[in-house]
């Protein structure tokens, strides 16, 4: 039986596909969807923001173009934030102050959901992306950091072919009301519950 060589693992992980380089990017042509949704990943479950990032992977492997904006973890050392560079589709920004917000949001709280807010309305809107995630976005507004009257009229004026993702508990009524597809995570089990702590690459 004639053997076959295996790509080192150096080699399988850094190779990107031709069609990763190219398609999407050439001059005038842009993948598009046909219409864009709004996804909402609630609950209190784990798998919010993994959902999304499992969609971003899928959509970047059909050559759409990605952006994700996330409220309140910036300055958190998060594994999806050392993907940035690595996929040619995938724009990402982490907006925040690098501390829980357990009590009365900050000012530099507020600054900063703003800065995430004004980032995402910029990505729904310039036509350079095809899916929009803000992960983080309804714990941002269940804070009063940014009005949900606010990202409700953002959505509504969204180009009709752009996708948008919003994870995270505490989804608002009106956001509920208005998606296309809502997914509430529900915890049954979780290993927290029995002192294990969060591991770096599945929680963080």
């Amino acid at each position: 039986m004639k053997s076959v060589s295996q790509p080192s693992d150096s080699e399988t992980c850094e190779r990107v596909p031709a069609f990763l380089e190219t398609k999407g990017q050439e001059a005038g042509k842009k993948p598009a969807l046909e219409k864009g949704f709004i996804q909402v990943y609630t609950g209190n479950g784990k798998g919010k923001t993994g959902a999304a990032f499992g969609l971003a992977l899928r959509a970047i492997g059909r050559g759409l173009r990605v952006c994700v904006v996330q409220f309140i973890k910036g300055g958190f050392d998060y594994g999806e934030s050392y993907v940035v560079g690595r996929l040619p589709l995938l724009e990402m920004a982490a907006y925040g102050r690098g501390k829980f917000i357990t009590e009365r949001p900050t000012a530099e709280d507020v600054a900063e959901a703003k800065r995430a807010f004004d980032h995402a309305k910029a990505a729904i809107q310039n036509g350079k992306f095809d899916i929009v995630i803000l992960d983080e976005v309804n714990v941002a507004m269940h804070l009063g950091l940014l009005l949900v009257s606010d990202l409700v009229e953002v959505l509504k004026k969204r180009p009709s072919q752009v996708e948008v993702i919003l994870t995270g508990r505490y989804a608002p009524e009106e956001i509920v009301n208005m998606a296309d597809l809502v997914t509430e995570m529900r915890e049954i089990k979780h290993p927290f519950a029995q002192g294990v702590k969060a591991r770096k690459g599945i929680e963080y």
